[in-house]
């Protein structure tokens, strides 16, 4: 068995002409923000920028997760002041790419691996998985751009109710009341997503390219004005005492939030 440092945790292909797969496979610790994963994702999407034969990029998750947001570790090394939040930079990497990109969510997303899935052009959704901004159950203030780039999603009374509240929604719970693409049954997610990606794939690369970058521009935006002040809160909280303390507690067995457990709406 390999090392836990040497495991394969995201991987690219092209599965179509002009069609790439970035595919998060960390199934032990249910795709989070390790170190190593951390380091794998950003490797990957690299690759997707320097590409010429990609013009679309689908996003996927595991069937089950998404993507559970930050690892533990890299929790409690913010709190402990080992790491500042400024050194995660998935956000502005996702959004700089420069190709449309598809967040296939067939699985739960939380926290940061929701953030990661609205940096995308196009999102779907499952009615049966479960997504949510669950920051603040730990004591601290949402980051990775979410306090925008949520509200750009879902607006900005829903976004409200998930970044103050913390809990879970069901995908069906989205239908009608966001601007999200898709929520469909979770086996409808990946040929709905690839359905979408041929559409894109048969245009020119140049002019995609131009494309994208001009329809991400309030994304980007947003992100830059937002980061900034998501850091200082993020100072705030993690310099206090007891962040540490519940940040083990929303990871303990049984707690109700991580992997998409949780209220159901």
């Amino acid at each position: 068995m390999a090392a836990q440092s040497d495991r394969t945790r995201v991987t690219l292909e092209l599965v179509e002409e002009g069609i790439a797969a970035l595919s998060m496979a960390d199934a032990p610790d249910k795709n989070a923000f390790s170190e190593p994963f951390i380091e794998q994702l950003l490797a990957r999407l690299d690759e997707i920028a320097g590409n010429e034969a990609i013009r679309v990029c689908l996003v996927r998750g595991l069937p089950e997760v998404f993507c559970a947001g930050a690892h533990q570790d890299l929790l409690l090394e913010l709190a402990e002041g080992q790491m500042a939040a400024t050194d995660i930079v998935l956000t502005k990497v996702m959004l700089d790419l420069p190709v449309p990109t598809i967040a296939v969510m067939e699985g739960h997303a939380v926290g940061g691996g929701l953030a990661l899935g609205l940096c995308c052009d196009l999102v779907l959704m499952a009615r049966e998985s479960r997504y949510g901004a669950s920051f603040m159950n730990m004591g601290f203030t949402p980051g990775m751009g979410i306090t925008r780039l949520l509200t750009l999603a879902v607006g900005d009374y829903v976004a409200n109710e998930m970044l103050f509240g913390g809990q879970m929604f069901k995908g069906r719970y989205f239908e009608g009341r966001s601007g999200i693409n898709y929520v469909l049954p979770r086996d409808e997610v990946y040929p709905r997503a690839l359905k979408l990606a041929r559409r894109i794939a048969d245009k020119p690369r140049h002019a995609l390219t131009l494309l994208k970058r001009y329809q991400s521009l309030e994304k980007r935006r947003a992100f830059e004005q937002t980061r900034t002040v998501e850091s200082l809160m993020h100072e705030l909280c993690f310099s206090r005492p007891e962040t540490a303390q519940r940040i083990r507690d929303e990871y303990a067995p049984g707690a109700q939030t991580r992997g998409g457990e949780g209220e159901e709406r």
